[in-house]
């Protein structure tokens, strides 16, 4: 302990020093021996295991519920149930929040719940990427006991929206999170949940018993059963370590804030690599599905691939990935998945993966094989049509370069989204190319035809002859090079020289990026 000369304060040091031994003991050793039995970290190592060695400046570590006794003198001392303050993470300057759980269930408002808020703040003030580890049993009542009044939900001065314009949020579920918990997990640019550990919900178990007469338990309530086709949080993993090496990966492509670029990495796989696998990734048999991510690591930089709701909206596969070193939002349909086609929770996905990358600067690589809207019965309760349009919004007000590879279809609406027509400035740059197997139009050709000719070929001596004839002459009529004669694309290209033409390309792209930095006009929706 330091000393000054005088030793004047040596008590008020000593009492400093006692205070923060208490906060470090969080729960007590009953309660972390608990932690250890059920295989987790506390919120402490938690941090330890997020930032960079040595790194992290604690706030608040005073802050919580003294009592005192009749004379005074400070009789015990509860921290605050969050642990909160600075570090580097992947040598980036970080504003970190763990729930602590040993305390109260980690709840986000027992004992000083500003500590978290004020972590939402600085982040905001400072312009820094924001981590929260989120293990939190939400309200009480027994905090309206305490205060004696309530109050209208909501907090002042909470710059939750605002952030998300502004810098890097990161949402990490390592236990329970319900109501203001679930939120602080969701209000965020990406989302893990550790699975069997981590569970999500508006309201927990007993609030479902008590407003719906519906016993559930937590995994099945808010499990990752439950989310990895709900949306709500990104992305999954087996263990906290997974779950944080996510998030370190996930901050490595984007850039301290919305005021500079994606750093730029070192990158060993050579930008004019060809890779002839590519010629016959799609089969020549139109009805026959391909898997998408070995095209995306075909093309992309070496291990370079991250994806984000794999199981969401799993028609579309969205990524970020890099290019001779530089990040970039990807998408590409997925026919084993509904064909490929965009279904609602695809066109949610899409949206929202928009609003991300134009948010950070990230330029778009859109490869194409898109069938056209979902439709038929469910399809159309579920209001598809309302949630494609959303994205096609999203895309035409986006001010990042995009480029597009028409990779197999390209029919009806959302076919014809493969990037911004107009664009916010009213000039849009359709920089878009093909592979020989591209096709495209208002509707592929075998439904066409036998919407078109069907009298026709009810007439015919035989149907099936004659059919298989028209859609022989549509496909040549189809081709891209026909599209390429007038220009309607750039180019078609030999599918082995895609990373050559992409990797030219992301230099040019980022150089005018560079000249459109700060804040977009709408952020995240």
């Amino acid at each position: 302990m330091p000393q000054f000369p005088s030793q004047q304060w040596n008590a008020e040091l000593e009492d400093i020093d006692a205070r923060r031994a208490t906060a470090a003991r969080m729960g007590g050793a009953e309660h972390l021996a608990r932690t250890r039995e059920l295989g987790m970290l506390n919120a402490r190592e938690r941090i330890d295991r997020l930032v960079d060695a040595g790194s992290f400046r604690e706030f608040g570590a005073l802050a919580g519920k003294g009592r005192y006794g009749a004379s005074g003198d400070l009789e015990s001392f509860t921290p605050s149930a969050h642990v909160i303050g600075l570090a580097q993470v992947g040598a980036r300057k970080t504003v970190v929040a763990s729930d602590d759980f040993t305390l109260r269930g980690g709840s986000s408002e027992a004992t000083v719940a500003e500590k978290w808020i004020y972590a939402d703040r600085y982040a905001h003030e400072y312009r820094l990427p924001l981590v929260r580890l989120v293990h939190s049993a939400g309200g009480s009542v027994n905090l309206t006991q305490q205060l004696g009044f309530t109050k209208i939900p909501g907090y002042a001065l909470l710059p939750s929206t605002q952030l998300l314009m502004l810098a890097p949020v990161v949402g990490i579920v390592l236990g329970p999170a319900a109501g203001l918990g679930a939120i602080r997990a969701c209000s965020s640019h990406f989302s893990v949940m550790v699975r069997g550990q981590a569970q999500v919900f508006a309201g927990g178990p007993p609030v479902v018993k008590q407003a719906l007469g519906l016993a559930v338990g937590k995994e099945e309530l808010g499990g990752w059963g439950v989310h990895k086709t709900s949306g709500v949080i990104n992305n999954s993993a087996a263990t906290e370590a997974e779950a944080l090496d996510q998030a370190r990966r996930f901050l490595s492509f984007l850039p301290q804030n919305v005021f500079a670029q994606p750093p730029v990495v070192a990158c060993t796989d050579p930008a004019a690599r060809s890779e002839p696998s590519l010629n016959d990734a799609i089969p020549a048999e139109r009805r026959k599905v391909f898997e998408p991510r070995k095209i995306l690591a075909a093309v992309f930089d070496r291990e370079s691939v991250f994806e984000i709701s794999p199981q969401f909206g799993g028609s579309l596969v969205t990524c970020l990935a890099r290019l001779d070193g530089h990040a970039v939002g990807v998408m590409i349909n997925n026919p084993v998945v509904m064909g490929g086609a965009l279904t609602r929770a695809a066109a949610q996905k899409m949206e929202r993966f928009i609003d991300l990358c134009d948010t950070f600067h990230l330029p778009m690589v859109n490869l194409v094989d898109q069938p056209g809207s979902m439709t038929g019965p469910d399809a159309e309760r579920e209001g598809t049509l309302a949630a494609v349009l959303r994205a096609q919004a999203a895309m035409e007000q986006s001010s990042i370069p995009w480029i597009a590879i028409v990779i197999r279809r390209c029919f009806g609406l959302a076919g014809g989204m493969l990037s911004p027509w107009v664009g916010p400035g009213g000039m849009a740059l359709p920089h878009r190319f093909a592979w020989p197997s591209a096709r495209w139009g208002s509707v592929p050709v075998e439904g066409g035809v036998a919407a078109a000719y069907r009298r026709e070929l009810e007439a015919a001596a035989d149907p099936e002859a004659r059919r298989l004839e028209l859609e022989t002459l549509f496909h040549k009529i189809g081709s891209p090079l026909r599209t390429a004669e007038r220009f309607g694309v750039v180019d078609v290209i030999e599918p082995a020289t895609t990373r050559p033409l992409l990797c030219d390309w992301v230099r040019d792209a980022y150089a005018v990026c560079a000249t459109r930095l700060g804040v977009k006009l709408r952020g995240m929706r």
